[in-house]
């Protein structure tokens, strides 16, 4: 009975052992939350103060792509045509209290993010339909808010994409999207 238990000890550890697991994606998930440091400084918030200024207010979902020396905006993000913020999975952002985006008010909730960049200016579209790829699958007439903001130029190369969000001097959210040798500012008002 000891040696068939060893054997099936054995047996069970090689299996376990021998699982095959994908590599590191291309684009890995990545998260932006609002305040920065949210999810890590809750943890660790010891009064009800500290964790009401810790909490998570504005969280997003994106994959990031490397630019790899590729011509990116007029290139591999084209002009004029949605883009996903990213690569593989639906961009999608989580509000934990209601926002004002331009002159639409959007609930608590998550929602899908995407693009339409232009040479100068980038336009932000939020839409409900949630869990895809891309946004292959988007009924565009079904946008909820959207926002268009003048696009800069980096003093460096962004690599991989890269979303921050901070509050500016006007007391809104500013969510900053940067990626090669540009970025844009889009602000949300937290209500």
């Amino acid at each position: 009975m000891k040696k068939l238990t060893l054997l099936l000890l054995a047996f069970v550890s090689f299996q376990l052992s021998a699982q095959d697991f994908p590599s590191m994606d291309a684009s890995p998930l990545d998260m932006a939350y609002y305040p920065s440091a949210s999810a890590h400084d809750f943890l660790f918030a010891k009064t009800v103060d500290e964790k009401a200024a810790a909490m998570t207010q504005v969280k997003i979902m994106y994959s990031r792509p490397q630019a790899k020396g590729r011509d990116v905006f007029g290139g591999l993000v084209k002009f004029g045509e949605e883009w996903r913020i990213g690569a593989n999975e639906t961009t999608e952002i989580t509000f934990l209290k209601s926002v004002k985006i331009g002159n639409t008010v959007l609930f608590p909730g998550t929602y899908s993010m995407y693009i339409i960049p232009e040479k100068d200016s980038w336009t932000l579209k939020f839409h409900p339909t949630v869990n895809g790829w891309g946004t292959y699958n988007f009924d565009y007439s079904k946008e909820l808010a959207s926002l268009t903001s003048k696009v800069s130029k980096t003093s460096e190369n962004v690599e991989a994409l890269s979303i921050v969000m901070y509050k500016a001097a006007s007391g809104a959210v500013h969510i900053k999207i940067g990626w090669a040798d540009s970025f844009a500012e889009f602000p949300v008002t937290l209500l």
